[in-house]
């Protein structure tokens, strides 16, 4: 079997695991202990035990943070409102009669390209 590098994340990470586990295992045997004994266990000696997955959050707390976000969109939502739109610009008479005439002095100089070297 090859060996493994070892540096000191994967041990530090090793160790944690082990010490889950040995947390775990101590919970079970003291449920097991208070089964054969006939009490029951107390919260404070299984709190020990790291706790995974997500955090439970009181209905208060929640009303706080959804009342929080519902006065972000609103701050949000009132800042929208007030934007007032870029005027747009128009093009002038000259100015159209202009981009007309250059088109126009373009295309004719295509055509007449076009007919010297068909002729």
């Amino acid at each position: 079997m090859p060996k493994l590098p070892v540096n000191p994340e994967i041990i530090d990470a090793a160790i944690q695991g082990f010490e889950y586990q040995k947390a775990q295992i101590e919970a079970k045997i003291a449920e097991l202990r208070a089964l054969r004994s006939g009490t029951s266990v107390s919260p404070e000696k299984t709190a020990a035990t790291p706790k995974t997955g997500k955090r439970a959050l009181s209905v208060e707390a929640r009303e706080r943070i959804a009342a929080a976000q519902r006065k972000r969109w609103a701050a949000t939502r009132k800042g929208t409102a007030t934007v007032k739109e870029p005027k747009t610009r128009r093009l002038s008479a000259a100015g159209r009669k202009a981009i007309i005439a250059a088109t126009k002095k373009r295309w004719a100089a295509v055509r007449d390209a076009k007919a010297a070297a068909n002729a």
